[in-house]
């Protein structure tokens, strides 16, 4: 079932607001262009979720990178993940190259460690994980972290900046949690 976004926002709190949210991204940034300077790696954004933080984080990196992005998904629209679909796989070379692997969240990182996995067997050098937030618990695959993380977030289903609810709210401003 879908739902209007503003009957979701009536049974949700705010997080974070975008100026909250792009701060984060900011010094997020910093730590990056830093250990990235003078590399050229593959910025590899994955869709849709990641799409609106990797596009501030780009623009704050000031390093010279490859983009490209890939879209799998464990969701397809639902709440609840499933089976890993590949619905569109990068088309840059990654033998040897460092990549930045950019999305919205780290939850329990099935999609995020599949991607990693295959980003690895095509032979790149280094896959760093950047995501915008991370929900606080425990259930995350194990071997999986966030080298670089923006905001840390409560374990409750959050949605805006990139992540959605049913397909809705991936371009509000700020993070939201249904209550």
């Amino acid at each position: 079932m879908r739902h209007k976004i503003d009957e979701v926002l009536a049974r949700s709190d705010r997080l974070f607001d975008r100026v909250e949210v792009e701060n984060a991204i900011d010094h997020m940034a910093v730590r990056i262009r830093k250990d990235f300077n003078g590399k050229f790696p593959v910025f590899l954004t994955l869709m849709q979720g990641g799409l609106f933080f990797a596009a501030r984080l780009a623009l704050e990196l000031q390093i010279d990178a490859e983009f490209d992005y890939l879209h799998a998904t464990r969701y397809r629209g639902e709440m609840v993940g499933s089976g890993l679909a590949w619905l569109h796989r990068p088309a840059a070379v990654l033998e040897g190259r460092p990549v930045i692997l950019v999305d919205d969240i780290l939850d329990e990182g099935h999609t995020l460690k599949a991607v990693r996995d295959w980003c690895e067997d095509q032979g790149a050098a280094k896959v760093s994980v950047a995501v915008m937030a991370t929900k606080q618990h425990d259930r995350c695959v194990p071997g999986l972290s966030a080298d670089y993380n923006g905001l840390l977030v409560p374990d409750r289903y959050v949605f805006g900046y990139g992540m959605d609810i049913n397909e809705h709210g991936r371009n509000l401003p700020g993070i939201y949690a249904l209550k």
